[in-house]
């Protein structure tokens, strides 16, 4: 394939929330089942025999860190070219700072913190088969949560509003016609309400008819572009500063037309070139079968000018099926699910060898006695257990210390963490170096790296880091 590969590898100590502690090290190298979360989409990449690609991290620093481990770790395995970008000025920021290195016809952009068995070459076909500006990879939104973490799942889980992209697709689900600009917070109840708020290009509606409106996909952020359309809006959009929340909006709403103008552009963005589209959309929820669409006979027998035009382009989308995997690392929510995934329902994409309890215990793990590591579980290498723990669904690092009378379930515990007798974890992440004094109680926790929790202390939905 005439592809050209980067991948969007974040900066350096990137919060995964707002309110979350800083990891130690480069976002790209927060660990999954005790690897990079990086190393899964270079995998992807080599499994695919896209073995040339140009990986972009933010800060010096940072790229010198990620570098270093992707020389050793895929020596005569990839040749991957790290890019040092300033830091903060986002994915498009990136893509605009390496764009004089890209060559190739079409380019294919990969976030660095995506978890999936998707093969890229699907979503390249795709778009080359339709001729695409621009096609988007889309999965099933995964079901955040196990039910027995506390808030994390059960009846607290259904008081909170879930974020979802509100997608629109033809009726062949084929072609992207509609992205929300940003993500969306929806309510069951509030569904009409939604509907009723998305506006729609003029051009668009009359070319497909009706549009099926979907909320349950994810924007897994695996961009298949046209590099010449790319560079272009790279070029004339020197503000854009976001793929997903930017070149993408801007690429869909200006599909179909002869002249992508900055005039058309604000009468869109003013409403005054949009039409209110909820007598056009059907939810997905709903079930109604939606008129076929004329979207894709325009594109193969055009009937007018404008859409003979050179000018005009296509937007594409790729829907894998609800048997793939495809989880992205943005989140400490995220975080935590799929490190028990990956050990779980995901484990083919571990890359290890499972025991015949269902589990990864290294060889050079000490477990005391009476001790239990449950079904879903990895404990890595240099790790100690003292007697009577108990470790359920979760993922404990390298070299960790942990006392006796110790419960675990559905957390992660990074590397060398010492947790002292009777200390109670559940659904939480353990940043390194982190000391847990006896007795202490995490529910529902983020715990930064080094921070050290007092004796007998009781924390619940908190994030604890150093001041």
């Amino acid at each position: 394939m005439d592809f050209q590969v980067v991948v969007l590898a974040g900066g350096a100590s990137e919060k995964l929330a707002p309110s979350s502690p800083r990891f130690s090290g480069p976002k790209s190298a927060s660990p999954v089942a005790n690897r990079p979360v990086l190393s899964y989409v270079l995998e992807l990449l080599e499994a695919s025999n896209l073995k040339d690609a140009i990986v972009v991290v933010e800060g010096e620093e940072a790229a010198l860190r990620v570098g270093g481990w992707i020389s050793s770790a895929y020596v005569d395995r990839l040749h991957v070219e790290v890019a040092a970008v300033p830091e903060d000025i986002g994915t498009a920021g990136a893509l605009r700072a390496v764009a004089h290195h890209l060559t190739a016809n079409d380019v294919l952009v990969v976030s660095g913190d995506l978890v999936s068995d998707v093969p890229p070459g699907a979503v390249a076909a795709t778009h080359r088969r339709h001729g695409a500006a621009v096609t988007a990879l889309l999965c099933p939104v995964p079901v955040s949560g196990p039910s027995d973490t506390g808030s994390s799942g059960g009846k607290d889980k259904a008081k909170k509003p879930i974020r979802c992209n509100i997608v629109g697709l033809d009726s062949t689900r084929q072609f992207l016609l509609h992205i929300a600009s940003g993500m969306l917070l929806c309510h069951e109840k509030s569904r009409a309400e939604v509907e009723k708020d998305i506006r729609v290009q003029k051009s668009i509606l009359r070319a497909v008819g009706q549009m099926e409106i979907r909320a349950d996909l994810m924007d897994a952020h695996m961009y298949a572009f046209k590099r010449t359309v790319l560079q272009d809006v790279l070029d004339r959009k020197e503000t854009f500063h976001s793929i997903r929340q930017d070149v993408l909006p801007y690429l869909i709403r200006t599909q179909l037309r002869s002249e992508i103008s900055t005039n058309e552009v604000s009468k869109y963005e003013t409403g005054n070139g949009a039409v209110p589209s909820n007598k056009n959309l059907n939810w997905l929820s709903q079930h109604r079968e939606i008129a076929p669409s004329s979207f894709q006979e325009c594109y193969v027998s055009p009937s007018s000018a404008q859409l003979e035009s050179p000018k005009s382009h296509k937007c594409c989308a790729y829907i894998s099926s609800k048997s793939k995997y495809c989880a992205r690392l943005n989140s400490v929510q995220a975080f935590n699910d799929i490190n028990r995934e990956v050990v779980g329902e995901a484990s083919h994409l571990s890359g290890y060898y499972f025991s015949a309890q269902n589990n990864i215990i290294h060889p050079s793990a000490v477990l005391g006695s009476k001790t239990t590591v449950g079904p879903q579980c990895m404990v890595a290498e240099g790790s100690q257990l003292g007697d009577k723990c108990s470790v359920k669904r979760s993922v404990i690092g390298r070299h960790c210390r942990i006392s006796s009378n110790v419960k675990i379930v559905n957390s992660v515990v990074m590397d060398h963490v010492t947790i002292e007798d009777g200390c109670f974890i559940q659904g939480s992440v353990i940043c390194s170096n982190v000391q847990l004094q006896e007795r202490a109680v995490l529910k529902d926790c983020q715990v930064g790296a080094g921070y050290v929790v007092t004796s007998g202390s009781e924390h619940k939905s908190e994030a604890l880091s150093k001041k």
